[in-house]
């Protein structure tokens, strides 16, 4: 699977439907009290297509991707004439931003990452680019 630049990213916003939203809290969710973790694909720039993934820590703190489930998403991906655009996982008790270890096991700099916190009692969902060490904030906009 080839890494794409997502046009949002550029523009400084990342588009998601409404519908994916809703199926990442969701995933989320069920997997508490462990970080849950994903990928995402979409057309155009925009999210349409949630991938959930298992995080084979079963961790609070932490989260990692198979990498045989990954290739075998990145080819469903192509398969879709699809890009890959985002990551997303969840903070079962920590704020919505990067921790120093998903800014420093970052292999996908050119995708938005996406971190749902469940550390009060409403779900609050952010976006970062990170570049090597930096953090940058990245606007959320949902479409239908």
């Amino acid at each position: 699977m080839e890494k794409t630049n997502d046009p949002g990213l550029i523009s400084g916003t990342f588009y998601m439907t409404n519908h994916v939203r809703q199926k990442l809290i969701s995933h989320c969710k069920r997997e508490l009290p462990y970080e849950a973790c994903g990928l995402l694909s979409g057309g155009n720039g925009i999210a349409e297509t949630i991938w959930p993934m298992e995080n084979v820590n079963r961790s609070s703190f932490s989260f990692s991707m198979d990498l045989d489930q990954i290739r075998h998403v990145f080819e469903l991906i192509d398969r879709r004439n699809e890009d890959f655009i985002g990551i997303y996982h969840s903070h079962p008790t920590d704020s919505a931003y990067p921790s120093e270890g998903d800014i420093t096991l970052n292999n996908y700099p050119e995708v938005g990452h996406l971190i749902i916190s469940f550390a009060n009692s409403t779900p609050e969902l952010k976006c970062f680019q990170l570049t090597g060490k930096k953090v940058f904030p990245i606007q959320l906009k949902f479409v239908n």
